[in-house]
């Protein structure tokens, strides 16, 4: 593997999954807090209340990242913490950001802060959540105090992580908070989402601010389980409704039609699409992030929304059942530099969930090492093939709460035993060390 000296080696986490202190200096419900509580949403009826307790033991974390040796440090900001209510700004939420980022900057490592990582204020999801037109203006007044109280203490802005999270799965499919399974619904989320982020970097620039910004999303290449007819039109509405639906407004100005009409016939309208936001959407980032973890192989499935639906394969698969895809990891970049952006790529989150097993206290996770090894084998790859990829963040830096899987998927480099917090560092975590130790200097 060859990474030059301007490489950026980071690792990541989100807000509600590992801060804990879901009560604490003024912070109010998030739309995680309120789905948790409900019967039969996530696994166990896990929640975010405590996590991993990093509100408390931040000071802590921050010496397991400065030993790890990476770059930079992707964290993320909860909203609930800024605004409480509706135009009510909370000081003593955002200490807490200025403290982490300070700790940060004191032991040399840089930040990339991402705005929305999925803990939207119950607050405003009672008045609609980003159903509503109203959602990004709001979302300007958060992320407005953000770059006035932590840009000067930050590297890197993320607006959104994963759209098609945030609206697709969790208001059409409905595995994530709010939890609807309405697909006019998730497609105005999803505009919504994109018109916001767009607003976000635009202001960002008329503020006079200089750091790098831009928006992550979750991103998969996308196959036929077969050459018939039905199977690649199924790959087609994959690759629509997970990747273009959200590539093509940021860099193309539009949707694909194709999707529209798929949509369209759905009972899906279109009259929350105003004149001039594309023109928004796409205002100027300095680099794109990605997520990636799998390829989608499809099959036809007529019952599904984008008539597809996953197809078995022999590939091997990490215990979420998600299949190992290193060479597809390549082919995604490719297909991102031949037809979309030639911005730089961050690859924001990459990792993999195991069960792990602490003994004589350590915990030997060869699925999650060999993981971590082919994947950044594939970087390099990348690299070799000037496809530019500027860094990588592994996700995630301690096993937290994975959403609908509540604690029971571990993705971290970090064990963390929840009944007494303790951290444990995985073999991933020495064999990621050992790695960035012999970047090319």
């Amino acid at each position: 593997m060859y990474f030059d000296k301007n490489f950026t080696f980071g690792v990541a986490t989100s807000s509600y999954q590992i801060e804990g202190a879901h009560n604490e200096d003024g912070r109010t419900p998030s739309i995680w807090d309120t789905f948790s509580r409900i019967e039969g949403k996530v696994l166990n009826m896990d929640n975010g209340d405590v996590a991993c307790d990093h509100y408390h033991r931040y000071k802590e974390d921050v010496a397991i990242i400065k030993e790890l040796g990476v770059d930079s440090y992707r964290l993320s900001v909860a909203w609930p913490r800024i605004f409480p209510e509706q135009g009510k700004y909370n000081p003593k939420g955002m200490e807490f950001y200025k403290n982490v980022l300070t700790e940060l900057k004191r032991n040399g490592i840089k930040t990339a802060v991402t705005l929305y990582h999925w803990d939207l204020p119950q607050w405003l999801q009672d008045m609609g959540g980003w159903e509503i037109r109203q959602s990004t203006d709001l979302f300007l007044e958060y992320v407005q105090k953000c770059f006035e109280e932590l840009d000067a203490l930050t590297d890197m802005w993320i607006t959104h992580n994963e759209p098609w999270c945030a609206s697709i799965l969790s208001n059409a499919i409905g595995e994530h908070a709010p939890g609807k399974k309405d697909i006019s619904a998730a497609i105005r989320v999803a505009h919504h989402l994109l018109l916001s982020h767009g607003k976000a970097v635009r202001l960002y620039h008329e503020l006079g601010y200089k750091k790098p910004i831009g928006i992550t999303l979750n991103l998969t290449p996308c196959y036929a389980a077969s050459n018939s007819f039905s199977d690649r039109l199924a790959a087609s509405n994959q690759d629509g409704t997970f990747n273009r639906w959200f590539l093509e407004p940021l860099f193309k100005g539009c949707y694909p039609l194709d999707i529209v009409n798929l949509y369209a016939s759905r009972n899906s309208d279109f009259t929350f699409i105003h004149e001039g936001d594309f023109e928004v959407i796409g205002a100027q980032c300095d680099f794109l992030g990605v997520n990636y973890y799998n390829r989608s192989l499809m099959r036809y499935d007529s019952m599904s929304i984008a008539l597809g639906s996953g197809a078995y394969s022999n590939y091997p698969k990490t215990d979420m059942g998600w299949e190992i895809c290193p060479d597809e990891f390549v082919d995604l970049i490719q297909m991102l530099r031949d037809k979309y952006t030639d911005l730089p790529i961050y690859i924001t989150e990459n990792g993999s969930a195991w069960v792990d097993k602490v003994e004589n206290g350590r915990v030997h996770d060869e699925g999650r090492t060999d993981f971590l090894v082919k994947h950044l084998e594939a970087v390099s790859k990348m690299n070799e093939m000037n496809l530019n990829v500027a860094g990588y963040y592994c996700w995630s830096l301690m096993d937290n709460f994975e959403w609908g899987h509540g604690y029971k998927q571990r993705f971290g480099i970090v064990y963390v035993d929840f009944e007494t917090q303790e951290r444990i560092k995985k073999d991933s975590y020495y064999k990621y060390q050992e790695i960035i130790s012999q970047r090319n200097k």
